[in-house]
């Protein structure tokens, strides 16, 4: 998920967990009347968390995770084998809250808005990296949740990394919390609602993946594993995929849609993103071999288990070849390479899709990792 929703989810968390209540101190008792300030729902101490403290803290912790960005500096291979690892760790999740509760503590004694020590701040710190960790996890890309002990991902697959819906529905509720501060409702609400989102997605997620199964007996097909991945505009949206051992067989469907969606140019980008997903009934299968067919798909397989795409083949789900080329080597012999994409993120309409490497191989010689980018073989 965007780091943008990630921030927007934490900070409407923390208006969950911290509202705005009057505080009745009698000033002098029985004489004057009482006055309000500001306190947390479980500190009723002066001094106590304000609202707008809270929605600070929880949109820093929750967008924090997303600072492993910084791996890609050391190198492409380095950001797919490491990012959503340590920083999006429910094992390191408390570690992480308790320095950026520190931190911010620190931060607010430096401006004098909070006087509170860490531990104030540290259920909303942690609160707000595991909203970001469960809004990694419903995508397909997947979290390393027991990070640094395994890296093994785990995703639901239900959302496209992007969900506007989703994000405006974070939106909406947040203002409405600002509406109504003194009340916990709004957020609640606007929890619930996201919440029931990617429950709806989920929910259609089945039923693509049950259309793969269907095809796969109309057809004939030894399914060895079917897969459905999210496609934005629409949580009926899917790019179904049936691998018999050898084959993807693929189809963009909608499973609501009954009638083809027509976008012209001057539509909408939601229509255009959303037109080429077909009804079920009409949908089209492509059968893509894994590496390619004929003569070459014996060197392609080479290719693809060659060490210097170890980190690729461990970050792939669904690969598949999506591009072969010979070319003159640096010593005037024949290099071929091939290049490998992954079906996860082969958008229908999208002329660059990310994620695309392969290795060209030259006799004897040491290996070329390379990349398919803007039509071009690039060195990684």
């Amino acid at each position: 998920m965007d780091t943008l929703t990630h921030a927007l989810s934490g900070a409407l968390l923390a208006r969950a967990i911290c509202v705005r209540t009057p505080a009745l101190v009698p000033v002098a008792p029985l004489t004057a009347p009482a006055v309000g300030r500001f306190s947390a729902p479980w500190d009723g101490r002066a001094g106590a968390l304000a609202p707008w403290q809270a929605v600070v803290v929880g949109t820093v912790a929750a967008a924090f995770p997303d600072i492993d960005f910084v791996v890609g500096w050391a190198g492409e291979m380095a950001y797919l084998r490491h990012h959503r690892g340590v920083t999006h760790s429910l094992l390191l999740a408390p570690l992480w809250a308790w320095l950026l509760a520190w931190i911010m503590s620190r931060w607010f004694a430096l401006t004098r808005a909070q006087p509170g020590g860490w531990k104030s701040l540290y259920v909303i710190a942690l609160a707000s990296i595991a909203i970001h960790i469960a809004g990694d996890w419903i995508t397909q890309f997947g979290t390393m949740l027991l990070a640094p002990l395994s890296d093994a991902r785990f995703g639901l697959g239900a959302m496209f990394i992007i969900d506007l819906v989703f994000s405006g529905v974070l939106i909406a509720a947040l203002l409405a919390a600002a509406v109504f501060p003194r009340r916990r409702w709004p957020a609640v609400a606007g929890l619930a609602l996201a919440c029931g989102w990617v429950a709806l997605a989920w929910d259609a997620r089945g039923d693509a993946i049950a259309e793969g199964h269907r095809h796969a007996q109309r057809a004939g097909i030894t399914a060895v594993e079917v897969e459905a991945m999210p496609r934005p505009a629409s949580p009926f949206n899917w790019t179904v995929a049936v691998y018999d051992g050898e084959r993807y067989h693929v189809a963009h469907l909608n499973t609501r849609r009954t009638e083809p969606l027509v976008a012209t140019a001057s539509d909408h980008f939601i229509r255009r993103f959303s037109a080429p997903y077909q009804p079920v009934a009409l949908a089209h299968w492509q059968v893509l071999p894994r590496f390619g067919q004929g003569s070459d798909a014996d060197w392609v397989r080479e290719a693809w288990q060659h060490e210097a795409l170890a980190t690729y083949r461990w970050f792939a789900a669904a690969p598949v070849l999506v591009k072969t080329l010979e070319r003159k080597g640096g010593d005037g012999g024949v290099e071929r390479c091939a290049v490998f994409g992954d079906l996860r993120f082969g958008v229908p309409g999208r002329d660059e899709a990310p994620f695309r490497y392969g290795v060209c191989l030259n006799g004897d010689r040491a290996a070329t990792l390379v990349k398919l980018a803007l039509g071009q073989l690039l060195p990684v």
